[in-house]
């Protein structure tokens, strides 16, 4: 029996093994929920963690509404939006600095970026002992959205920096522009000085720039405080404007200021400062600068126009001392015998060998610098001679001075324009224009409605009307023996031998000349009309001008072209003035046009009349220079630093020039 029961053992330890298999998942599925459970609970409270953290910061920001003024708060909201909720260490670490507080000591903004944990723990510390009224409540982010905000802060720095380099570029082009308009200004006005041109920097003269530049601030202030209703910094500026004004008056340099004047110059600087503080806003006092820029600019154009105006009416006067001197030589020519108003080696005024000039003028002493600096820079000035034509009014005059002071070896001989019979009207078509009803109106009427006053009082200039102008076109009717002869003006100066022109190979053409075009200046456009069918069917707008005042001319080829003939023909086409407006330039270029050889710079050196950045190199190097512009060197509006060039031929020490005072700084 016990045996048996034995054998069959017990059901228990089986019965309890399947209890084990089956109730081990139930506890584990349990467990599980049991912790689903609990997460939930604390999502529930870290969702109501930060309901309470934004209800904190809402009353926080509605506490500052009354503490701080709208643009802190603007910087608060704006930083908060874009980079999350700050703190006011934060906060100050990235104010302007025109809102920090004095003395206020800021952490560094870089290091609380860096260092989340002990920024944080910081925080949490504060909320233990209370929370503090004054900061806000921080993110506690995880470093993934620690690393993006991050990266929104160098976005919008590299941001910020795109606009401030678009700002500056659009400062910078307004700048050129400024710079380009300034050189459009003529600036050539003697007498003047200009405080800001480089020549006239001084590091010694810093004060009187320094006062400029506030009496410029405070008209900026002027303004935006009359407009901002401020009367008594108005009134205070006002006083302040005109001290300083009085005190800089027609000063240039620091050492014709009053010693006083440095307390007025403090005063100023003082209520400069007290305007900037409540009056500074950085596009009002853009648009001020701005539009006293373009006041400035619209005044500077007034006065150019004025100036032309003026210089043109300097350029047709005749110094009195010239005009003294004219009348005494005249008068001592007629009281010659006639046996002694002869010039010597006549013969040689029609020998094609030696080297002849051809120089046309009304004006003495021009005459004579021409004549004089040509023979004294000849190397063998017994083969140069000079044919001198001029008016009736002068003629006596001319033949006086040279009979008086004969130049050398060389041979000079004077002609009377007046008694070529053959110039008339019936020939000249420029002769039979002016005796016309409407080219006397256009000429000499006081007033045209098409015209300014200064262009004009050009088109009235009288060199425009003497033939003298015009005998250019006429060299083989006046020179009908000789083969080539070079060209002069009388407001020029030589200073080399110029023997070597005749040598130059024209290549078949009939001027020898210089060049004068740039880029896209002293073009055919500039000075023909091609709205023309006559002149846009014959020229090219673009083809290069040439300069008057230094020509070589093959008269054996000009008869061969007729020469003459093509500016009768472009002169009667011109008789209502619509191919061009005035001058002898003009027609020449049409009349040469094709048959003008280009000469080397060197031999003729152009604009000490009217540029005054003509460099001194090019100047000494050159063969001829060239006085063409209003400011001829005779005249008082003379550039200065050009005038020696012209004045070391005249002789001063001469009786009659002492008699008519005329001096080199006269």
């Amino acid at each position: 029996m016990p045996l048996n029961n034995r054998s069959k053992g017990s059901p228990f330890p089986l019965l309890g093994f399947v209890l084990l298999c089956l109730l081990a998942p139930l506890v584990f599925f349990f467990a599980s929920s049991l912790h689903t459970a609990s997460s939930d609970h604390t999502d529930i409270s870290d969702v109501t963690s930060q309901q309470a953290s934004k209800w904190r910061e809402q009353k926080a920001l509605h506490d500052l509404t009354s503490l701080f003024p709208k643009e802190v708060l603007d910087v608060i909201m704006s930083s908060t939006n874009d980079m999350g909720p700050l703190s006011l260490d934060n906060f100050k670490n990235n104010l302007s600095a025109s809102w920090r507080a004095i003395g206020l000591k800021t952490s560094n903004a870089t290091y609380q970026l860096n260092q989340p944990e002990t920024h944080l723990s910081q925080e949490k510390q504060k909320e233990k002992e209370g929370r503090s009224s004054v900061a806000l409540p921080q993110w506690n982010d995880s470093p993934v959205k620690l690393a993006r905000r991050q990266l929104i802060v160098k976005r919008m720095a590299k941001r910020a920096a795109e606009l401030v380099k678009q700002d500056d570029e659009v400062i910078v082009k307004l700048e050129d522009f400024a710079i380009e308009r300034s050189k459009s200004v003529d600036s050539a006005v003697l007498g003047k000085y200009n405080i800001w041109r480089k020549e006239n920097e001084n590091e010694n003269d810093s004060t009187i720039r320094l006062m400029r530049d506030q009496i410029i601030m405070a008209r900026v202030y002027l303004s935006i405080a009359k407009m901002k209703n401020k009367l008594d910094l108005y009134q205070e500026l006002q006083t302040r404007l005109k001290e300083s004004q009085r005190a800089l008056g027609e000063a240039t340099s620091d050492a014709d200021l009053h010693h006083s004047e440095h307390e007025k110059m403090k005063a100023m600087g003082q209520v400069l400062s007290k305007a900037k503080d409540q009056l500074y806003d950085c596009k009002l006092v853009t648009g001020k600068l701005r539009a006293m820029l373009q006041t400035a600019d619209e005044q500077v154009r007034g006065l150019k126009k004025q100036s032309t105006f003026l210089s043109q009416l300097a350029a047709k006067t005749i110094p009195n001392g010239i005009h003294c001197l004219s009348m005494r030589l005249t008068i001592d020519y007629y009281l010659l015998p006639p046996g002694k108003r002869k010039f010597p080696m006549t013969e040689n005024l029609v020998n094609p060998s030696l080297y002849h000039y051809a120089l046309f003028s009304d004006n003495v002493l021009a005459a004579s610098v021409v004549v004089n600096s040509a023979v004294l820079n000849a190397k063998d000035p017994s083969k140069h001679v000079f044919h001198l034509v001029t008016d009736k009014l002068n003629f006596g005059a001319m033949n006086m001075w040279f009979l008086l002071n004969p130049p050398g070896k060389a041979t000079i001989f004077v002609e009377n324009v007046d008694e070529f019979k053959w110039l008339n009207s019936s020939y000249c078509p420029v002769l039979k224009q002016l005796e016309s009803a409407t080219m006397k109106e256009y000429y000499f009427k006081a007033g045209h409605p098409t015209t300014t006053g200064a262009s004009n009082l050009k088109y009235r200039n009288p060199k425009y009307l003497s033939m003298l102008n015009h005998l250019r076109f006429y060299l083989p009717q006046v020179y009908p023996k000789l083969d080539k002869i070079l060209f002069l003006d009388d407001d020029i100066v030589v200073q080399k031998d110029l023997t070597g022109l005749w040598a130059v190979d024209l290549h078949g053409k009939v001027n020898g000349a210089v060049e004068t075009c740039g880029e896209s200046f002293h073009r055919f456009d500039k000075y023909l009309n091609f709205s023309n069918p006559h002149i846009a069917k014959n020229f090219d707008p673009n083809a290069c001008g040439w300069a008057y005042g230094m020509n070589m001319f093959d008269l054996k080829v000009w008869k061969k072209k007729d020469i003459t003939g093509i500016y009768h023909k472009w002169q009667n086409l011109n008789v209502d003035r619509v191919l061009w407006k005035l001058g002898t330039l003009p027609p020449g270029l049409m009349t040469f046009y094709g048959l003008t050889h280009p000469l080397n710079k060197s031999w003729h050196v152009l604009g000490l009349g009217y540029s005054p950045s003509i460099d001194r190199t090019e100047i000494e190097n050159a063969a001829v220079v060239h006085y063409n512009g209003n400011m001829k060197p005779w005249l008082e509006i003379a550039m200065t630093k050009y005038r020696p060039y012209w004045t070391k031929y005249v002789k001063y020490n001469h009786p009659y020039l002492r008699n008519c005072k005329l001096s080199e700084w006269s």
